[in-house]
């Protein structure tokens, strides 16, 4: 019999034809479900309440810049739940952080409380069998956003449905019994809460009490009966019987481990799991709103104006004398180099801080931004780009409230004249504007404001490079030191030639769009 030869062009055309052929499940028989709205009477609501009458009207905000602090609200606002648990992310990785936060929702749900958890689909390769076994606890369901059809191998679902996959949900929030919330630009996984090794991610969140909270459930609620969500049992495999065991055991497992065992006890001896457990946290009281995408933006159905970037122009306003914006994936393209531009121009103080080359984790977001550096220092914007390191030892001693030691900058804030402060999971790129959805809290506190813009101007600088513009049009790059020394740079620090060379030529090529 003659060998069978296959033409790859052809399989590759094939499989585009499977792919996008694939239907998603109906969604005729998935009940919808909403918020528990009265939880006064929750241990979260009785210690909450004598609070809020104190500050009527706005609400509570503790800034959470440390990742063990942030990791450490999630597990003990898990563990305070009686009633619910909202909790909805872009990405969660089934690591240590991962695997304890899976176990601290199974538990909750183990004690009753009702726990719904929407994942964006794109990065859950690879957890199905766990998903599909988690999802058997009772009280617990699992809601996957825009999903692949196509399992395995992924890439070929992009070869039939890349519109629709290429949109992405990015929000980020966690929310116990409609009483406290946190939000920010943190996912799950070991690198965002301070548990990774070589590198971290620089991060930051807010954990709010008040008002607001109860926008974030509603605006869970859109999420979660939109018709993007799908109930995970509609498209993972039925687990093995004993799936409840399995995960049960292999979760042991990560936390019977040395490095999980570490964390937890550096975790626990944190100055803030005291001040949370005391309920004597410095609590910032402000005016504070939700913004947040439709849903339907990852259908492209969304009403026009109505997205986060256009809620944040109205809700911050036009800076009059200061803008400090970081943001780890900066991509302003024409229109936004130009509205910085007239902004600094006018005598507006514009400072932004996104990562460095050799500090990114996309190489080709770096090139959509580095091509508008020099507009940007030509009209007066000082642009800085966070180090991937500066000092070694703690993290926690060194970094301050907007920086980590080894990290990628991952943050995403910014604010106007130290009076109204924006975190939330929006990068200033065509992505978050025109493709995946976002949310965010505009939060009118000088307090909050101020320190942001303390910090641009003086601990930024320390831990980061600021860009120069040279007489002859050339770049350099300046690095300053603890003692007061500067160094400069008249190539991009820390990186190869070749590295240089692969994003010069990325950005030549018409690509913003997907940035």
């Amino acid at each position: 019999m003659p060998t069978r030869s296959f033409h790859l062009p052809t399989l590759l055309f094939a499989a585009s034809l499977l792919a996008g052929c694939a239907p998603l499940p109906s969604l005729d028989g998935r009940v919808a479900s909403n918020r528990i709205a009265d939880t006064s009477d929750t241990q979260l609501g009785l210690a909450i309440a004598p609070m809020a009458a104190q500050h009527p009207g706005v609400s509570g905000i503790y800034a959470l810049a440390d990742g063990r602090d942030a990791f450490a609200a999630r597990a003990l606002l898990a563990a305070a739940a009686q009633r619910s648990l909202d909790v909805q992310y872009y990405i969660w990785h089934e690591d240590i952080t991962g695997t304890l936060l899976f176990e601290a929702l199974r538990h909750a749900a183990e004690r009753g409380v009702r726990v719904r958890l929407l994942l964006d689909d794109n990065n859950t390769a690879g957890m199905d069998a766990t998903l599909a076994q988690l999802g058997q606890q009772a009280n617990l369901e699992i809601r996957l956003f825009n999903p692949f059809q196509l399992r395995k191998p992924r890439a070929l679902a992009f070869l039939g449905d890349f519109s629709r996959l290429n949109r992405r949900m990015h929000n980020k929030s966690f929310t116990a019994d409609n009483q406290a919330t946190i939000v920010g630009g943190r996912n799950v996984g070991d690198e965002y809460f301070g548990a990774a090794g070589d590198v971290l991610f620089s991060d930051l969140d807010v954990m709010v009490i008040g008002p607001v909270v109860d926008e974030v459930s509603q605006d869970f609620d859109r999420y979660w009966n939109s018709a993007s969500a799908y109930p995970a049992a509609l498209l993972l495999k039925t687990p093995v019987a004993n799936g409840a065991t399995a995960i049960e055991v292999k979760a042991g497992k990560v936390e019977d481990s040395a490095a999980a065992l570490e964390y937890v006890a550096a975790m626990r001896s944190s100055p803030f799991v005291k001040q949370l457990m005391e309920r004597s946290l410095p609590l910032v009281w402000a005016p504070t709103r939700l913004v947040s995408d439709d849903p339907a933006k990852v259908l492209g159905k969304a009403r026009h104006g109505t997205g986060v970037a256009e809620n944040l122009k109205n809700l911050l306003g036009v800076p009059a004398k200061e803008l400090d914006l970081i943001s780890p994936y900066f991509v302003p393209g024409k229109s936004g180099t130009q509205a910085f531009a007239d902004m600094a121009k006018g005598g507006v103080n514009v400072r932004i801080l996104t990562n460095a080359l050799e500090a990114t984790d996309v190489a080709a977001v770096h090139a959509g931004y580095a091509k508008w550096r020099k507009p940007l220092l030509e009209a007066g914007v000082s642009l800085y780009e966070s180090r991937r390191s500066w000092e070694e030892g703690d993290a926690r001693e060194h970094t301050g409230r907007f920086g980590s030691s080894a990290s990628s900058l991952h943050a995403k804030t910014f604010a106007v004249d130290d009076q109204r402060i924006f975190v939330g999971s929006f990068n200033f790129d065509p992505r978050s504007i025109e493709l995946n959805t976002e949310m965010g809290l505009v939060i009118d506190s000088p307090e909050l404001a101020s320190q942001l813009g303390a910090a641009m101007r003086s601990t930024i600088p320390q831990r980061a490079y600021q860009v120069h513009l040279a007489p002859d049009g050339s770049l350099y790059w300046t690095a300053r030191s603890a003692n007061g020394s500067t160094t400069r740079y008249d190539t991009e620090p820390g990186t190869s030639v070749w590295k240089r060379m692969g994003v010069s030529i990325l950005s030549v090529l018409p690509i913003d769009w997907l940035l």
